[in-house]
């Protein structure tokens, strides 16, 4: 008789390593925003907790039955926690998961990459992604470090190192708005980047007046669109822009494999530095305490979400609900009400269309005329593909 599997499928847990940062971004949902949960807790994970968390995957995995899953370091600043400590933390991991496909990656500001931290990302295979959101008089403005100055110059020195050595690595770059996209974007293919995703800033509908009075109604559609038309034009396959890459697969009728579109089983957790279980870390953005779920990793299991929290237990598990305003809406099964922290107002939770809606509209309107796939032509991929599996 076969054994019915009832626990979901967790593709991935972020363990927030270090609870302190060598920068002070001032758009930083961790420390400059609505939460401070992170900088009130300990400065650094202890070895206890991050073996616990392995023990939970290890049994979340056996309940759910998979055969894989990532672990991605976070913080703060991962790097802080020092080169031979994550060494160690690495091959725990492995040791310690031996029926699983253990996939490793860090997210890093960058400043603190050193022949040491290279030599370890390549006897781990771990991806690197890094904070970089454009040329010296762009990053320098938002990403500055604590004791004054900006941080362009050791980042740039440590993608060099990356780069000389082989390291996988990705760019994330917060939307810089109104500033000159295309001058920020073939900045990052000068430099040599070909893998870049854009993250649309963490506002809700609470704190997006001022955007809108400075920026207009589409800042980040009219960012975006200049940087999408340089690429189609341009580019080789080989320069990856993960916006453009998921919002072209959900127009042609596939999956999304972001959590900012689609409005899908988030299928992760964060674990900080106490040990403690959040969902999705940047509702921090939107108000204090929000990511809390009551659950510890010395104590719970992942799969007690589903009790202790109904809002985080849907939002990983099962999908949060389309937002009331999106039904009907021609992308509403592939926006989908867009970013869950963006649709959040203390009026209405996240019963809202995203701060965003007019951009992520306008950006899904213009790759439809570029890919010649109007909605309805979607409806009948998603079909398709979905008879074929």
């Amino acid at each position: 008789m076969n054994t019915v599997i009832t626990t979901p499928r967790l593709g991935l847990v972020i363990l927030k390593v270090a609870g302190r940062c060598n920068l002070d971004c001032t758009y930083c949902y961790e420390f400059n925003l609505a939460d401070q949960t992170l900088a009130a807790g300990p400065r650094m994970m202890s070895d206890e907790v991050f073996s616990s968390t392995i023990e939970r995957m290890r049994r979340h995995a056996d309940k759910s039955g998979q055969r894989s899953i990532s672990l991605s370091f976070h913080g703060g600043e991962p790097c802080l926690v020092g080169a031979a400590r994550f060494d160690r933390w690495c091959e725990e991991a492995r040791a310690s998961l031996p029926d699983l496909q253990v996939f490793i990656s860090v997210q890093t500001n960058g400043t603190l990459i050193n022949r040491d931290w290279i030599d370890v990302f390549l006897r781990h295979g771990v991806d690197v992604g890094i904070s970089l959101d454009g040329p010296p008089e762009v990053h320098d403005h938002f990403r500055i470090r604590r004791s004054g100055g900006g941080s362009y110059k050791a980042v740039r020195r440590g993608i060099d190192m990356l780069q000389a050595n082989g390291v996988r690595y990705g760019i994330l770059a917060v939307v810089q708005l109104g500033a000159d996209p295309l001058k920020i974007h073939r900045h990052f293919l000068d430099i040599g980047c070909r893998s870049i995703s854009y993250l649309l800033p963490d506002m809700t509908h609470d704190t997006i007046g001022d955007a809108r009075t400075r920026f207009g109604p589409t800042p980040c559609a009219d960012y975006l669109i200049p940087i999408f038309e340089d690429w189609w034009n341009n580019s080789t396959l080989e320069v990856r822009i993960r916006n453009f890459w998921e919002v072209s697969r959900v127009i042609l009728g596939g999956a999304s494999h972001v959590d900012a579109l689609g409005n899908i089983p988030l299928g992760f957790v964060v674990v900080n530095p106490s040990g403690e279980v959040e969902g999705l870390d940047v509702l921090k953005a939107c108000e204090d305490g929000l990511t809390r779920t009551g659950l510890n990793v010395l104590n719970d299991d992942f799969a007690d979400l589903i009790h202790a929290s109904p809002l985080h237990s849907r939002m990983v598990f099962d999908g949060a609900p389309l937002p009331t305003d999106c039904v009907g809406c021609v992308e509403m099964d592939t926006c989908a009400g867009g970013y869950h922290p963006h649709r959040y107002s203390k009026e209405r939770g996240f019963d809202n269309r995203s701060v965003w809606c007019a951009d992520l509209l306008k950006i899904f309107a213009h790759l439809r005329r570029r890919l010649d796939v109007d909605p309805g032509e979607t409806v009948r991929l998603r079909r398709e593909l979905a008879g074929a599996r």
